[in-house]
């Protein structure tokens, strides 16, 4: 959950309503069946890349900034699109991803740019983005596109009808989160190879970042990773075929000392935020605090959990009950209540006004009759500082007895953040530093007193494997506070 206004979700031109024509792709020079006009294609990632900022923010880094922004511009110059006003953004989010909007928005979150060893990775994947718009690839999916996704956690939900109460994603967030198929990606892999090395670079690299995010994959388990690197097709075939690409673009192009730049590119994001910032809320030992809002409160135990800029979102595990917090924008709690409750239809059956921890709340038990289940509901509105937050546990009335008291443990624990550590706590941040002599990859992390459980992670950070040989004076990625 981030400190900011937390704004409804914009709406995009309805461009899907339109009847589908006929258009030559920019990439192939064939005819295919689209949905919208070049200019329409150009207004939906306008209106769509506000709210992409808006839901992530940026990450404020203008040296950075400024090194993606003129690279993506000198590539966008040679592709197949170079017309279009092409924008180039490094939004503030953990996750590593790289993802494309229609008409020219192309973003990189801090999670993957910390994890590029090198220029030509970073370009070799901003080629592959710049190719899903040069070849109209999230245009052509419109066709397969589902309006009304809810939100991250919605997956876990059991129970249908408790979808309505998760915050639903913008429709741009959807842009950003299509999925594209196997031909598409290939497609892309080719174009970044291409774009990335008549520019100079060596486009076999992207192969090795691929090794990399596999094994980043298999290590968590973690779906979150760039859709250059989905389950369609393998990782192995993408590594194989872009090293064969880049060989045959080095003989046409005849490029015999390729850029690769690592050193260049590591001092670049030196200082870097890595991981999970503690600014947007962190967990600690079952625990949710918020050291820039100045509050806490305790999580249900074994439950989903996902922090958003919108909402904190719970799940039981079972999938029939949620929990969520998120922000009122109604001036005063009788109005927050009497909004609310006319919002979802519900019948209020309690009602009281006794304070959360010193704090002054409303809190209402209502009904909404659905025509196959009946969902009951707890809410307290809380007014604490300069917002009205809302928490709120929901489940069908024969399941709601059975997590009431979980939802009143982390409601009725809402309280103001006092202690001193939870309030400084700061990011973990990217060092870059020298290896003293010829040694492997962990007596270098031993040698800068890394936390041997970090080890592997660190290692995976800069491609390497512990195992591996660095030489004296090469420089290397540690985390430290």
């Amino acid at each position: 959950m981030k400190p900011r206004t937390i704004c409804a979700p914009l709406g995009i031109i309805t461009v899907l309503m339109l009847i589908s024509s006929c258009a030559v792709n920019p990439v192939t020079g064939r005819k295919q069946m689209v949905l919208m006009s070049q200019a329409q294609e150009i207004a939906m990632g306008k209106e769509a890349n506000p709210e992409i900022v808006a839901y992530f923010g940026l990450y404020e880094d203008p040296a950075l900034q400024q090194f993606i922004t003129e690279t993506g511009l000198e590539m966008a110059a040679i592709s197949h699109r170079p017309k279009l006003a092409f924008e180039f953004k490094i939004v503030d989010s953990p996750v590593i991803n790289a993802f494309a909007l229609p008409g020219g928005y192309v973003y990189f979150t801090r999670g993957i740019m910390a994890h590029f060893n090198n220029e030509a990775e970073f370009a070799g994947v901003l080629g592959h983005e710049i190719g899903h718009i040069t070849a109209r690839h999230s245009v052509i999916q419109q066709r397969n596109m589902l309006f009304g996704q809810i939100g991250i956690i919605a997956g876990v939900i059991l129970v249908p009808e408790l979808g309505q109460f998760v915050e639903p994603l913008s429709q741009g967030m959807q842009l950003a989160l299509l999925s594209f198929g196997r031909d598409a990606e290939r497609q892309s892999d080719k174009l970044g190879v291409e774009y990335s090395s008549k520019i100079g670079y060596d486009a076999s690299e992207m192969a090795g970042f691929f090794e990399t995010l596999k094994r980043q994959q298999e290590g968590s388990g973690s779906a979150d990773i760039p859709d250059f690197l989905s389950t369609h097709p393998s990782p192995e075939e993408r590594e194989l075929n872009v090293g064969k690409l880049a060989d045959k673009w080095k003989g046409k192009l005849q490029i015999e000392n390729p850029t690769i730049n690592r050193d260049a590119y590591l001092r670049r994001i030196e200082g870097m935020v890595y991981g999970e910032d503690p600014k947007q809320g962190f967990v600690e030992k079952g625990v949710f605090y918020h050291p820039v809002l100045k509050f806490s409160f305790p999580l249900p135990k074994d439950w989903s959990f996902q922090n958003t800029p919108q909402q904190v979102q719970m799940a039981s595990k079972e999938g029939d009950a949620i929990l969520i917090l998120t922000l009122n924008t109604e001036k005063t709690l009788n109005e927050a209540g009497k909004s609310f409750l006319e919002r979802y239809k519900l019948e209020l059956k309690e009602q009281s006004n006794a304070p959360i921890n010193g704090i002054p709340s409303l809190t209402l038990i209502a009904h909404q009759n659905q025509e196959n289940s009946i969902l009951r509901v707890v809410v307290s509105f809380i007014h604490f500082e300069n917002y009205i937050y809302q928490m709120m546990g929901v489940a069908e009335i024969s399941r709601f007895q059975n997590h009431h008291n979980t939802f009143l443990t982390s409601i009725k624990g809402f309280m103001e953040l006092k202690e001193a550590d939870k309030l400084n706590k700061t990011a973990d941040v990217i060092r870059i530093k020298a290896v003293p002599q010829d040694m492997t990859v962990q007596a270098a992390l031993e040698y800068f007193k890394t936390s041997e459980d970090r080890f592997e992670q660190i290692a995976l950070l800069n491609g390497m494997y512990l195992q591996d040989q660095v030489e004296k004076g090469s420089l290397i990625k540690v985390i430290e506070k």
